[in-house]
């Protein structure tokens, strides 16, 4: 991870309201990076995520729906 790709957001993150917006925006950001290291597009991840979230119920559906195991062609 370069880390000037990091400290450009920090400016936006600085005042985040809550612990729990700073938790949400930090998982987000970890996706996005997640995504760029296994060559995948994030945007199309981020899509076919938010389709699969709601049909999943259990352990194995969420590993399921992680960037290097949910091809964003298929979902």
């Amino acid at each position: 991870m370069q880390i000037n790709t990091f400290t450009v957001g920090r400016r936006n993150w600085l005042f985040s309201d809550t612990v729990a917006g700073a938790n949400a925006a930090a998982n987000l950001y970890s996706l996005v990076q997640t995504c760029k290291a296994n060559s995948i597009e994030p945007y199309q991840y981020l899509i076919a995520l938010f389709k699969g979230l709601p049909h999943a119920h259990t352990a194995d559906d969420y590993e399921a729906l992680l960037p290097w195991r949910l091809n964003p062609n298929v979902a």
